[in-house]
């Protein structure tokens, strides 16, 4: 059942007011902290004057890939509420988790059944499963069959390729988050006029669920 969704790779402003005031706003933003080769990461210095903001019912994810201590000392006094953390080890995350006192988004990219079978070593670490593609930066798609049967023990989110127009409602089989990137954009920036589909569609799904 879906329950929300996230809004990734938020770099400019003008976006970020756009879905704070939202009248369905996502449940969670998430930014690109330290990787960039996407071109939705956003530097430290800018990250600082983006996040100036009041969240009011959105949540704030820090997206992170295998972080080191450097780039998480930087971001430690800002206003995330979430670590979503991709390429570490359960006791890496756990280490992350306690010395930062976040909740942990951990993202798993997935080709084959191998990939997903994986997430059961992070149980105890994990507050929400994200399963993603292998493209990273690229909104690739990978085949959502592999994670259909799968029991966890914390909420599902689930990327990779996943359109605005959609027939979303599909993903509420598999998954109780739905986390849109690419899917948002045109000529790789946020699109307003797609954010304002999608977050109308959720909030429908939400009601009739």
């Amino acid at each position: 059942m879906i329950k929300g969704c996230k809004i990734c790779g938020i770099f400019d402003s003008d976006t970020l007011n756009f879905i704070i005031n939202h009248p369905h706003p996502p449940k969670f933003i998430g930014f690109i902290c330290n990787y960039p080769k996407s071109s939705r990461y956003v530097e430290f210095e800018n990250l600082k004057k983006l996040l100036s903001i009041k969240k009011n019912k959105s949540e704030f994810v820090a997206v992170l890939v295998k972080p080191d201590k450097e780039i998480l000392e930087k971001i430690k006094n800002l206003p995330f509420d979430y670590y979503q953390i991709y390429d570490c080890t359960p006791e890496q995350i756990n280490s992350i988790k306690k010395i930062y006192n976040k909740k942990i988004i951990t993202a798993f990219t997935i080709k084959e059944k191998i990939d997903v079978e994986k997430c059961h070593f992070f149980s105890e670490v994990t507050d929400i499963y994200l399963f993603d593609s292998k493209g990273y930066e690229k909104s690739e798609a990978f085949d959502h069959n592999l994670i259909q049967d799968i029991k966890l023990n914390k909420e599902l989110m689930i990327a990779g390729n996943i359109q605005f127009n959609d027939e979303l409602e599909n993903y509420g089989k598999i998954a109780d988050f739905i986390d849109l990137s690419g899917g948002l954009e045109t000529s790789g920036l946020k699109d307003q006029s797609k954010i304002e589909i999608f977050l109308n569609k959720v909030k429908q799904i939400k009601n009739e669920t």
